[in-house]
């Protein structure tokens, strides 16, 4: 009971600190942290042209017992470091957390705008990831892939004395309202095959980066730490659909260049999947599954399945936007099931996993200036959320 309250308060939390972005300093519509109802909310009219089904193609994936084995789908990073140290069954608990696309310019976000605030309280600064990515490898956490943990019928095997961790992003779309507010604006493929990003200066310039955003900087330091990944494990890139994925707007389906958009973001998505990282739904629309009707949600993972999946592969990994939830027994639980997610996040504030030979349901802690400002307890753990703060946040009152 008491966790479910926590989901529900964390819930509210986020829902109302997003809605407080809405109206900017000069009185006009700004888009919010998560999209705004009048593009991805339930205003929106979906696509009645076929009637809606609970069951929606499984593409081939009917279990947490029959993931893919990630240990067998070696990655370029697994090929380059091979996992060596002997593994044994660990019982502890599984540690995920997740972030949103990190702040490579923090000045453009902290810049006292209307949005300001919002980038303060969800999102977080290299400096400050790179700093947690050092203290979580200094205490004993290892990547994992979401999809071994999955695999109810075998034990979780780790190196002694290793822990545990998955690192997730929501969001990691690059919307039009994040684009000069501090984040890159795409993934790309270099000539090497290598994960990079694009920025724009202030005048337009691009500028391609390998150490300003959460894919290209933990390439690297699994590169240099290959003792902090298990099977070239990195992360779970969570995308919805409404403004494209990966920085590429691949929503505009009627666009002329739309044949390359796509190809271009398939490349990077194949790209990603070889280096060890992996995909999840968060929903089309970014839509509160607790507040939707079964018919909105239906058709908003139809609508996904039909535009993103086809871009980023199948996958049975549902991560619940805003951190809502529904659960086993709700219809729209059974819905998700039959759409083929068997693994599905929300958010919590300790590690909480509950798995069954029909799903998994997995909570993920929150990294964000929330976070890290109100919740130092709690994350000690982890990492010193007081000694990891960028001075160049707002100072608060």
């Amino acid at each position: 009971m008491k966790r479910i309250l926590w989901v529900v308060a964390a819930a509210s939390l986020f829902i109302v600190g997003m809605a407080l972005l809405v109206i900017g300093s000069q009185g006009r519509a700004l888009p919010t942290l998560d999209p705004p109802r009048s593009t991805a909310g339930t205003d929106v009219q979906p696509d009645l042209q076929t009637k809606p089904s609970a069951t929606v193609p499984d593409q081939g994936i009917a279990s947490p017992a029959d993931l893919p084995d990630p240990e067998k789908v070696p990655s370029k990073s697994d090929a380059a470091a091979p996992q060596t140290a002997p593994l044994k069954p660990y019982k502890g608990p599984v540690e995920h957390l997740f972030f949103h696309p990190l702040l490579a310019y923090p000045e453009r976000a902290f810049d006292g705008d209307g949005m300001s605030q919002g980038f303060d309280d969800w999102f977080v600064t290299v400096k400050e990831f790179n700093a947690i990515l050092e203290s979580l490898y200094k205490n004993d956490y290892m990547l994992v892939d979401i999809r071994t943990v999955a695999q109810e019928e075998r034990e979780l095997q780790m190196p002694e004395g290793k822990k545990p961790l998955i690192l997730s992003v929501d969001d990691i779309n690059y919307y039009d309202y994040m684009l000069g507010n501090g984040t890159v604006s795409k993934l790309i493929v270099d000539a090497k095959g290598r994960i990079a990003t694009v920025s724009k200066d202030r005048d337009g310039t691009e500028r391609v980066g390998y150490d300003n955003e959460f894919v290209p900087i933990i390439d690297t330091f699994v590169r240099e730490h290959p003792d902090f990944s298990l099977n070239g494990a990195k992360g779970m890139l969570n995308v919805t659909g409404y403004e494209g994925i990966l920085g590429y707007r691949t929503n505009l389906l009627q666009a002329e260049d739309y044949e390359e958009t796509r190809s271009q973001a398939i490349r990077v998505a194949e790209a990603l999947k070889a280096e060890g990282w992996s995909f999840a739904s968060h929903g089309w629309g970014h839509l509160d599954a607790r507040k939707i009707s079964l018919e909105r949600l239906i058709q908003d993972t139809n609508r996904w399945k039909k535009e993103v999946e086809p871009l980023v592969g199948a996958t049975s990994v549902y991560v619940f936007p805003y951190g809502s939830s529904v659960l086993p027994g709700d219809r729209k639980f059974q819905a998700l099931l039959d759409a083929g997610f068997h693994v599905l996040c929300s958010v919590g504030p300790d590690p909480y996993l509950r798995r069954t030979p029909e799903y998994m349901l997995m909570d993920r802690r929150h990294i964000d200036g929330v976070a890290l400002r109100g919740q130092a307890k709690r994350l000690a753990g982890l990492f010193d959320a007081k000694a990891v703060i960028d001075p160049i946040r707002p100072k608060l009152p």
